[in-house]
């Protein structure tokens, strides 16, 4: 019986291992690739992941899916891309034990890559710390707009951070430099 279980084990990791080398196809197409050491090192840490958030997933998981969502990502280039990954995919985990599942695997994606481009340009931390949790808090409570959007546009909703306004700061250089 031992011996089954090893096997397969064995044989769900390399399919995994199979399926996020796959994913290179389209990554390479932005300059990014992952090695096959990098690859199995995502996949250990999907298991860690796991572990470590209480869940439990089948198939090749999460990984091919946030690496198809972020690989054109302008914050990512080849030498942070296995670690960006694995940071991901913990906040991935993270973020979906805190909304509860309550938002899909697509609609939490989505979101994650609209901050991490555009308010957090990609500061990992300010994506977990800040964005993520101002939305999962609006989530658990309630909020259930994400769903017609599919996580696109929402942040704006819950930000409390003011952001600059371009055209307003166009204005004021014209008044400093230009009167």
């Amino acid at each position: 019986m031992l011996l089954d279980k090893n096997w397969m084990a064995l044989w769900q990791r390399q399919n995994q291992l199979a399926e996020v080398l796959e994913t290179n196809r389209v990554a390479e197409r932005f300059g990014l690739a992952l090695s096959r050491q990098e690859a199995e090192m995502i996949v250990e840490e999907r298991v860690n992941a796991l572990k470590a958030h209480q869940r439990v997933e089948f198939g090749a998981g999460i990984m091919p899916l946030i690496i198809y969502e972020f690989c054109d990502s302008d914050f990512i280039v080849q030498s942070n891309y296995a670690a960006t990954l694995v940071r991901l995919q913990d906040i991935f985990y993270l973020y979906k034990n805190e909304m509860q599942d309550e938002i899909s695997d697509e609609e939490l994606l989505h979101f994650m890559k609209e901050q991490f481009e555009t308010v957090c340009f990609g500061d990992l931390d300010y994506l977990e710390g800040t964005c993520l949790n101002i939305f999962a808090q609006a989530v658990r409570a309630g909020y259930d707009g994400y769903k017609a959007s599919e996580g696109y546009g929402e942040y704006g909703k819950f930000d409390e951070v003011q952001r600059w306004d371009y055209e307003l700061y166009q204005e004021a250089l014209r008044e400093l430099f230009w009167r």
